[in-house]
């Protein structure tokens, strides 16, 4: 319903942030770390927001990067986190991290999230894999062409870090396509996978 807000920061509290546009004060629930780090009181700012309304309340979640957002999607898509576990997590891990969780099937580092024990990071990464594994089947049958899957072969065969990066970016809810465009002009020969992740969604914002 509201795909970000953008006004004056009034308030910065524990847990929550108020913006004020036209007149009105919105109050949008975030991560610690975004609050931190979205600006200072009287700032003009920007969040990019996801509005939900259950039985008994209606919040409005923001964040500063669309793939913050992204990451809470979803984890609110996996059964048995709600929104304020998918807020805490978002805390203390960055999305490139959560997305190299998730495709190398490393329980060991979601399970150091406050909040998520063994059973939970192996529900997180079985259904999200699933759901990504799906989308990387309909964005090949619908944007890839034959000269393109060669092209990205090729890349696979030389470097497995780059299919881990746009596994990874794919979570993050970009393209198959966006992705291979954006690795296109970064050399990864000498980067780790987090750093090819990392140059890839800089090249990725500038679009």
């Amino acid at each position: 319903m509201l795909a970000y807000v953008k006004g004056e920061l009034v308030q910065k509290q524990i847990g929550y942030v108020v913006i004020d546009v036209g007149g009105l004060g919105y109050k949008i629930f975030m991560s610690e770390p975004s609050i931190e780090e979205i600006g200072n009181i009287g700032d003009e700012v920007k969040v990019h927001t996801y509005y939900r309304v259950s039985e008994d309340d209606i919040s409005l979640f923001g964040f500063n990067t669309q793939e913050e957002l992204r990451m809470f999607e979803l984890l609110i898509s996996v059964s048995g986190i709600g929104a304020k576990t998918a807020i805490a997590m978002l805390a203390c891990i960055e999305p490139s991290q959560f997305a190299i969780a998730v495709i190398s099937n490393d329980i060991d580092t979601l399970k150091k999230i406050p909040g998520v024990g063994p059973k939970s990071a192996q529900r997180i990464v079985l259904e999200l894999k699933d759901k990504m594994k799906k989308e990387q089947q309909i964005s090949e049958l619908t944007n890839a062409t034959l000269e393109q899957k060669s092209k990205i072969k090729k890349v696979i065969v030389a470097d497995s870090k780059v299919q881990e990066a746009i596994d990874a970016l794919q979570v993050l809810g970009y393209t198959k396509k966006d992705v291979e465009k954006a690795l296109e002009q970064i050399d990864t020969a000498e980067l780790k996978v987090e750093d090819i992740i990392k140059r890839a969604l800089r090249e990725l914002s500038m679009r």
